[in-house]
């Protein structure tokens, strides 16, 4: 093993959103920085999560906008998905953004290394036969597509998202077991391509984390799509056929198609890599951190998908920037992890901001609610979607404490549902302001003026 290098301020382990994240911040904040990378820096976000994905659901879109051109008076047919073309699309992005962020990297003056390390002590992390020193270490490991006990993942028949983003044809039929945020895009995405997809979730709604008007909606939409789904049902066994893969529900019904998509959540990414040997506090694989993201050994902090947070490319942002901010000796405010926005970019579209109606309840007691129908909005029409805007604010003038949308596009919507929701704003003053019109901003207005007794387009 060779010597120590020189130590750097920071080493993190792990290049994903949370990882460079912080090292880009803390380069800014003039700390020296060594970087570790198993495979691409970007980690999964942008090479296996959110960037292929949305490049998927954009040629979903495109596809249904051929298919359904009558609607709008244009002649346009699908003659069909070239999937070659599909993927070239989708890995010219990665690769715009990959080439795009190590020149950041590379700009900032921090030394990235490439190679699977491993912390040897509460400072240094080993690369091979180089071991690299740091003031303080970050870890930033990531996390792995789960599966369920006794099912076996061959990459063919039963695969994950990683698999299912490399596929090289469009499937006849699909199974998808869970229907969370990565079950429902890929269900989206696949149907539009002429899919025959079911999807199979273990608890009673879509997009169970969700506030239940918001599954709901999604179901009422996938249904409308001839999505089917199959809700509060456990998965007994799934076994490969001739043909393709038959799951066997634990309510004796079963289904067959071609290949199933396990999508049951993601698990951290941190057995064998020296953690529990360097006293890091550990529960159930992940990383334990205080509101600083600060583990229980002083020198080791641990941000992203490791951690327990939101499993959210645009939260391991935050935390790493938290950390660089953190070290460098500025005032740092913990994440209010409710005011985070999240977004389900299916079609259509579930986002929201804030606490759902049932924690709304348990946490403020009394709440006042404000549901507007896009039915009432002119963008919507013009798309030709369907969904809602649901306010809730605590009783008595209290303050907006949820925001809760579905629709074409309403993910584009949640940053200004985030700045009402973490200003602790009043529908009274939301109501102010004038929203462009047309837009489907407006519905978020709309939603305002009801709540704060003064509705324009909707029905007290």
């Amino acid at each position: 093993m060779s010597a120590p290098t020189t130590p750097a301020d920071l080493v993190i382990l792990g290049g994903g959103s949370g990882g460079y994240a912080a090292a880009l911040r803390a380069a800014e904040l003039g700390m020296s920085v060594v970087l570790i990378e198993k495979d691409k820096v970007g980690g999964t976000c942008l090479h296996r999560g959110c960037i292929p994905t949305k490049a998927l659901l954009h040629t979903a879109e495109v596809a249904d906008n051929a298919r359904e051109g009558e609607q709008f008076g244009v002649k346009s047919t699908l003659s069909g998905i070239d999937m070659d073309g599909v993927n070239a699309y989708k890995d010219g992005v990665i690769s715009k953004n990959h080439k795009g962020l190590q020149g950041l990297i590379k700009s900032r003056g921090i030394t990235y290394v490439t190679g699977e390390g491993r912390l040897v002590s509460p400072t240094a992390v080993q690369v091979g036969d180089q071991t690299y020193e740091g003031k303080h270490v970050l870890l930033a490991t990531g996390s792995y597509a789960r599966s369920l006990p006794g099912i076996e993942i061959d990459g063919t028949k039963v695969i994950t998202s990683d698999h299912a983003l490399k596929l090289d044809r469009v499937p006849g039929s699909a199974i998808i077991l869970g229907g969370g945020v990565i079950g429902c895009e890929f269900a989206s995405a696949w149907k539009s391509f002429g899919v025959d997809v079911t999807i199979v979730e273990g608890l009673p709604h879509l997009v169970p984390l969700e506030d239940e008007s918001s599954s709901k909606l999604l179901e009422r939409a996938f249904r409308r799509r001839k999505i089917d789904f199959s809700l509060g049902s456990r998965v007994a066994k799934v076994e490969t056929t001739a043909d393709g893969v038959k799951v066997s529900l634990e309510n004796g019904k079963s289904h067959e198609a071609e290949l199933v998509l396990v999508a049951v959540g993601r698990g951290p990414v941190s057995q064998g890599l020296g953690y529990e040997e360097a006293g890091v506090a550990m529960d159930r694989g992940y990383v334990l951190v205080d509101e600083y993201m600060q583990t229980n050994v002083p020198t080791i902090s641990a941000v992203g998908d490791l951690v327990p947070t939101l499993q959210l490319a645009h939260v391991g942002f935050g935390e790493g920037i938290l950390v660089a901010e953190r070290l460098a000796g500025l005032p740092v405010v913990p994440i209010d992890y409710a005011g985070v926005p999240r977004v389900t970019y299916s079609e259509p579209e579930v986002a929201s901001v804030g606490l759902t109606e049932a924690q709304a309840k348990e946490k403020h007691g009394e709440v006042e609610i404000a549901t507007y129908d896009l039915a009432g909005n002119g963008r919507a029409a013009i798309l030709k979607t369907a969904g809602a805007v649901k306010l809730i604010r605590v009783a008595n003038n209290g303050p907006v404490v949820g925001v809760h949308m579905v629709g074409s596009r309403v993910g584009d919507l949640v940053a200004e549902a985030q700045l009402v929701y973490n200003w602790e704003a009043l529908p009274e003053e939301v109501a102010q302001l004038i929203h462009p019109h047309p837009t489907l901003s407006e519905a978020l207005g709309e939603a305002a003026l009801v709540l704060a007794g003064k509705p324009l387009h909707a029905h007290s």
